[in-house]
């Protein structure tokens, strides 16, 4: 049996103690039974090699005019043609070709990997990034279009949710919360399925699964404990109005002044 049981005490005006039941996640069994074949610091590798491949599309690019990145690129007519490699080099093409912002984008790639394998364990982070690597292939297999962009921007979202007050040093001089830079991860993924193809949206969807997938629980949660504020702080506004506190309140406050 792989259940174990909670003891949560909640204090209100009652003081009960509830008991609540856990299941063991699933994914913990997994590492236990087959977690000697995790790929430690996976994103150490996955950095390297966009190391790499940035480092070699500059020399080559000046010496011969290739560019290598190209030839990585997720292509399905030329996966189709027998480059099966394309497959899976989609995934460690640089973000961009700017020297300054790659220093930037590998670092924090390498910081929220890094802390993911850290909290999660090598195996579980394993699952995480490698599921996240078959949908997006699955979805550009079906649509022709994959890009590594939505499967590190949920590695972001991974991050945020566990680190939301984590601080960062955004362009290297302006302090700033996680959680803050995940809202506008939410909205540039909101606005570009609004206005991306078909295409884009499959790519899109495939990466959030797996953001819902592993936080699911996290997610309803937070759903639950929004409406809970918002229904309460209705409560409290309404017993205040029908106390008459707040008319006391602006009475007392109307007496000082006139003294």
């Amino acid at each position: 049996m792989y259940n174990t049981y909670v003891r949560v005490s909640l204090i209100n005006t009652k003081s009960r103690e509830i008991t609540v039941k856990y299941n063991r996640y699933w994914l913990d069994r997994l590492g236990n039974k087959y977690g000697r074949f995790a790929i430690p610091n996976l994103m150490n590798i996955i950095v390297f090699g966009m190391t790499f491949v940035f480092l070699a599309d500059m020399a080559l690019l000046y010496s011969k005019g290739i560019n290598l990145s190209s030839y990585l690129v997720f292509d399905t007519n030329a996966i189709y043609a027998g480059q099966f490699w394309r497959l899976i080099s989609f995934v460690i093409i640089p973000p961009g070709s700017s020297i300054l912002f790659i220093i930037f984008a590998l670092y924090f790639f390498w910081l929220m990997g890094s802390s993911l394998e850290a909290e999660w364990g090598a195996f579980k982070f394993n699952v995480f990034y490698i599921t996240g690597i078959i949908g997006t292939i699955l979805s550009g297999l079906i649509t022709g279009y994959a890009t590594n962009s939505y499967l590190n921007l949920c590695m972001f979202l991974a991050f945020a949710l566990l680190f939301p007050n984590h601080r960062i040093t955004l362009f290297f001089f302006i302090p700033i919360k996680v959680k803050y830079l995940a809202y506008v991860d939410c909205a540039f993924l909101i606005l570009a399925f609004v206005f991306a193809t078909w295409q884009g949206k499959l790519a899109i969807t495939a990466a959030l699964l797996n953001i819902i997938f592993f936080f699911w629980r996290d997610i309803l949660d937070g759903i639950k404990h929004f409406f809970m504020r918002i229904t309460n702080k209705i409560k409290w506004k309404k017993k205040i109005k029908n106390t008459g506190w707040e008319k006391n309140s602006d009475n007392r406050r109307s007496d000082k002044t006139r003294d």
